[in-house]
């Protein structure tokens, strides 16, 4: 079964109760069959927005299409969409058939309809031999994929879920993502996706649109939003993240340079900014080394503590005005440089730093 999914256009969002304004001017283009997550810390606006997308909130400004109609007005069931909610809202008296069936029954579909297709979506979210039982007698992520199989049932055009897994453990949670992505590959339905966990959205998206205090700030594929955050607030939300403060910013023959503690250090000429700035590097994209750098970046180091992560470890450091700095390396990696501490030298690629103005 395969959806015809569709796009979806919010012009000018705005979302105001009394005084309090929750959705600040988003525009924002949704493809159709795409994974959109929005992404943001609690009260960002991201929820609102699905809500008024969902219909069950009216946007107080603005416009919503849907393949080009407008649909700003329209109510929640004329516009068919899917929803799974946070708490997955499953009704505590049905089975898992009769919870799935309902919004075909609710359509006036035929029985022998509803049937074959209440068997087709058990089959596929791997619910088979489950079909009498009620909620309650359901694990978490078998609650789960009763929601999503009711809310895809009906083949929407669009299927919206709100922070469908926060309720789940940290294992049970990886294993109901995976299965999210396949069903979004097979179904071909537009997937909008509200969560505020960084790595969720950056496994599961086609592009991640940030929020925060009701503004959109930024809409991306994740590998775009990570390593090339608009923003400091951006760059600091998503992912660990290290921020030197450089002054006296300037084009150079590589690209954009700053001054930090007498240190010349350079990042791509991708960014507009100028006076002072911030340095920002990923953990990752760093390395330590007993050796000053022979070329690119580099400043001096001491080395304050360390977490063994498993395959990694966490190495913080502090350079000589203070400023914190959060290396990770593999392990074994680790523990040959160690031998050579407390002084580093923490070194790394120009192409992997990009500048930021010092204030979001």
């Amino acid at each position: 079964m395969t959806t015809k999914a569709v796009g979806i256009q919010a012009i000018g969002i705005g979302k105001s109760f009394g005084h309090f304004t929750a959705l600040r001017d988003i525009t924002l283009d949704v493809a159709p069959g795409e994974f959109l997550t929005l992404l943001g810390p609690s009260g960002s606006g991201k929820t609102t927005f699905l809500m008024v997308l969902a219909g069950f909130q009216a946007a107080s400004t603005g416009r919503l299409l849907s393949d080009g109609v407008d649909i700003t007005h329209s109510r929640a069931e004329d516009r068919s969409y899917g929803m799974v909610f946070q708490g997955y809202a499953l009704f505590p008296h049905k089975t898992v058939a009769q919870n799935i069936a309902f919004p075909l029954q609710v359509r006036g579909m035929g029985r022998e309809e509803i049937a074959r297709r209440v068997d087709a979506i058990i089959a596929r979210v791997g619910l088979v031999g489950h079909e009498k039982k009620r909620p309650a007698m359901l694990s978490g992520g078998q609650q789960q994929r009763v929601a999503l199989a009711r809310a895809l049932v009906f083949e929407p055009p669009v299927l919206l879920l709100d922070e469908p897994f926060s309720a789940l453990d940290k294992h049970l949670r990886g294993r109901m993502q995976e299965e999210v992505a396949r069903l979004h590959g097979e179904f071909g339905t537009t997937f909008v996706f509200v969560t505020h966990d960084q790595s969720e959205a950056l496994s599961l998206s086609s592009r991640i649109a940030i929020f925060n205090h009701g503004r959109l700030l930024q809409v991306g594929a994740p590998r775009d939003i990570y390593e090339r955050p608009q923003s400091r607030f951006v760059a600091e939300f998503l992912g660990e993240i290290n921020l030197l403060p450089v002054d006296e910013v300037g084009q150079c023959s590589l690209g954009t340079s700053g001054l930090f503690e007498g240190a010349r250090l350079r990042a791509p000429r991708h960014e507009q900014v100028s006076g002072s700035a911030v340095l920002a590097v990923r953990p990752e994209h760093m390395s330590v080394s007993a050796e000053p750098p022979a070329d690119g970046n580099g400043v001096a180091a001491r080395l304050a503590s360390t977490t063994y992560l498993g395959a990694a470890m966490r190495l913080a450091l502090a350079t000589r005005s203070g400023t914190q700095l959060t290396v990770t390396l593999p392990s074994e990696a680790a523990g040959r440089v160690l031998n050579h501490g407390p002084d580093f030298w923490v070194t790394w690629s120009f192409e992997n730093g990009f500048l930021l103005p010092e204030q979001s």
